[in-house]
């Protein structure tokens, strides 16, 4: 018996064809314009933040244009100015001359009142910051959050110590919680280590599947191949 056979797939129209390839193009483009996007307007506000601090005589974009002839206004001067500038302050305080300045502007400094403060507590945020910049974190984790049977992905940080494991009666760890879409901010949670389920996919694949808001999920498969769309529920 012959089966029938199977009728061909309808042919897309113009449109549908045209709205396909124009979605499909701006998933392509709008990552790479938006990275560019802020990377100027990074760029642009260095600059309007440094350049004006640099006397008229000294600045480079002036020098620039005094050489040339023309109003050339180049973005990231400014940027390089700092980088440099820096780069230079790092190397002074690093020598003996250095650190006496530094004492001795910090000690001028501190004797202000509200200045003082303001320093005090500028100087620490940035110590925590630029100091553990270079520690990321450890692993991807579930926990039972908000309450025992719904799940969470978490980050681990490190274990415990001091005061924070001393008044716990358990192994407890530090994990964050990030939130949906904005994982920057999130809740810092110490979790008994019992209860923390270790996950084996990369904290790279766990960020994408939190900032997606579970749309998409790693290729636990093979981790050389890009994230995989879940199906859809309904199917």
């Amino acid at each position: 018996m012959k089966l029938p056979e199977t009728p061909p797939p309808p042919r897309r129209g113009f449109f549908s064809s045209f709205r396909s390839n124009f979605l499909t193009g701006l998933i392509v483009i709008a990552p790479i314009g938006i990275t560019i996007w802020l990377l100027w307007t990074l760029a642009g506000w260095i600059d309007g933040w440094v350049l004006p601090l640099i006397p008229t005589r000294y600045n480079p974009a002036h020098l620039i244009n005094l050489y040339t002839g023309f109003e050339v206004d180049i973005r990231g001067i400014g940027v390089v100015t700092f980088l440099i500038f820096t780069v230079v302050v790092g190397w002074l305080a690093k020598g003996l001359i250095g650190r006496s300045l530094i004492r001795w502007a910090e000690s001028l400094v501190l004797s202000i009142p509200v200045i003082r403060s303001l320093y005090s507590g500028l100087k620490q945020i940035a110590e925590t910051v630029l100091q553990q910049g270079q520690q990321n974190f450890d692993k991807a984790c579930l926990i039972e959050y908000p309450r025992k049977g719904i799940w969470a992905i978490a980050f681990i940080s490190t274990k415990a110590r001091g005061e924070v494991q001393a008044k716990t009666a358990d192994d407890v760890v530090a994990v964050f919680m990030p939130t949906t879409p904005n994982p920057t901010s999130g809740f810092l949670l110490f979790v008994p280590q019992k209860d923390v389920m270790v996950l084996n996919m990369p904290v790279e694949d766990a960020a994408k599947l939190i900032i997606s808001a579970g749309l998409v999920y790693p290729n636990a498969e093979d981790p050389t191949k890009p994230p995989k769309a879940l199906p859809d529920a309904a199917e």
